[in-house]
């Protein structure tokens, strides 16, 4: 029931009380026309306080009409409770939004307002997913893992969480929860973005080791971004790592894959040039002729190709 209803409905179950109880129904009325007009002006302390006021006043007189006019009033506080915890959410007060809804399902539960209680705790895991979005923008990755960790508690199937989760573990160099998290996430409604950020996980792994000339260490973590998701910045890294560590049928077929997936590539004529001469280191002869044939005509690697072509023929 929104807010303008619940009013509606105060003042017409207001107007029906008989004239033996007129001066505390007058009273009442009072009390929620200025209950009204705080909550219109976002007052929402005077507002709570005027309708907590014009309940005890209803729960003092006897009758059906009494208690109705209570309910209603109790209906109307919960309600401004958790108009309060929103309007906190969307000012981004987190923590003031938790304590509110707290507080809101406490009065709720207190009214046996049911509903708005099942509102208010569906409310709290957003409340902690926008903590965890604003701390990972912030690049505050501990306040981002403490927020996407208690969404989690709340909802161990929220895919969404489990995926933000990785990313802030990833950037903390927590690799292997990273990995945890990005698994539970693909397991619950997120396999894509979830198998590209362990593929993207995997390549930087990959760019690391090649840097720390660990080669084959670096083919392997380019593998693994691989079979997440298939990149051509992955071939193209393993091709490197397999070139410097002389396995040339390897860097050959890594390279065949990268131009594959990035025919246009703007090394594709050095990367063919290069596939040329290692065929040709190999005594493949026809294979090195056909890919020097490729490059014969380019401007950077046409005469070194030129050139080789008439050794070969």
């Amino acid at each position: 029931m929104t807010m303008k209803k619940i009013f509606l409905s105060l003042i017409a179950t207001i107007m029906t009380f008989g004239a033996a109880s007129a001066q505390d129904l007058n009273e009442a009325i009072t009390l929620a026309k200025d209950g009204n007009a705080a909550f219109e002006l976002g007052e929402y302390n005077l507002a709570v306080e005027a309708f907590t006021k014009a309940i005890s006043i209803a729960e003092a007189i006897e009758g059906e009409e009494a208690a109705n006019h209570a309910n209603t009033c109790k209906t109307a506080v919960c309600a401004i409770y958790l108009s309060n915890a929103k309007a906190l959410l969307k000012a981004g007060d987190y923590d003031g939004a938790l304590a509110k809804l707290n507080e809101t399902i406490s009065v709720a539960q207190n009214y046996g307002a049911e509903s708005t209680v099942a509102d208010a705790q569906a409310l709290i895991p957003n409340v902690y997913m926008a903590q965890g979005n604003g701390a990972l923008k912030a690049k505050d990755m501990a306040g981002a893992i403490a927020a996407y960790s208690k969404v989690i508690e709340i909802n161990p199937a929220n895919g969404d969480a489990y995926l933000r989760l990785g990313r802030a573990l990833a950037a903390t160099g927590k690799v292997e929860e990273a990995v945890a998290a990005y698994e539970t996430a693909a397991a619950n409604g997120e396999e894509k973005d979830a198998k590209k950020q362990l593929s993207t996980l995997f390549l930087r792994k990959a760019q690391a080791s090649l840097k720390a000339g660990k080669g084959q260490e670096a083919i392997d973590f380019a593998v693994k971004s691989n079979e997440y998701h298939e990149n051509a910045n992955a071939y193209n890294l393993a091709a490197k790592a397999a070139q410097k560590l002389g396995k040339n049928a390897d860097c050959i077929a890594f390279y065949d894959k990268y131009l594959e997936l990035k025919p246009n590539a703007k090394d594709a004529a050095g990367v063919k040039f290069t596939i040329a001469a290692l065929y040709q280191q190999m005594g493949n002869k026809e294979k090195a002729v056909e890919y020097y044939t490729m490059v014969a005509s380019d401007p950077q690697y046409g005469a070194g190709a030129q050139e080789q072509l008439k050794t070969l023929k």
